[in-house]
């Protein structure tokens, strides 16, 4: 189940950003600068309506995957691009937490992502991720993901592949 984060989610949501800490990655965005969860909250849905956005944000989405009651992992859905999502970021991101992976959660993310952008008016959407990502590469390409190009990130000299996926069908 997808659903927006509620106060009783804090544990979990800490934990699992601890986690993908550990891995580079940043579970929950922009927590630290929130200060609180209860601002982080409210951050969140200031965020999907476009209002008092930081800069180089744009409007999204964020929202937790759950099973049987267990933060498993999260997903974002940004309703625009601006230069860096167009080159590296994309429409959709998702995060699955390590012990929950190899089990179909990030593809149940994606197409949760997909039905959430068709909702804000995208018919084709941008997703990437790191080229060594095999794991995610396949999870896109069974989304019906079509490889445009693998490009380098600037500043780190990563590469990423960019995908385009249609939000009908």
């Amino acid at each position: 189940m997808v659903r927006s984060f509620t106060a009783d989610d804090e544990a979990q949501a800490r934990t699992a950003h601890a986690e993908l800490a550990a891995e580079g990655f940043d579970f929950c965005l922009g927590l630290e600068q929130s200060g609180t969860w209860s601002a982080w909250l409210d951050h969140l849905v200031e965020i999907e309506r476009g209002r008092d956005l930081p800069p180089g944000w744009v409007p999204e989405t964020f929202v937790g995957g759950f099973a049987g009651g267990t933060l498993v992992g999260r997903l974002s859905v940004r309703h625009r691009l601006n230069a860096h999502l167009a080159h590296v970021g994309g429409h959709i991101g998702y995060a699955v937490r390590p012990g929950h992976r190899r089990r179909g959660r990030a593809s149940a993310l994606l197409r949760h992502g997909l039905l959430v952008a068709r909702g804000v008016g995208l018919e084709r959407v941008l997703v990437t991720c790191t080229d060594t990502n095999v794991a995610s590469a396949r999870t896109i390409e069974g989304a019906g993901g079509e490889l445009e190009d693998v490009v380098v990130v600037p500043g780190t000299g990563e590469l990423k592949r960019r995908y385009w996926i249609a939000t009908h069908g």
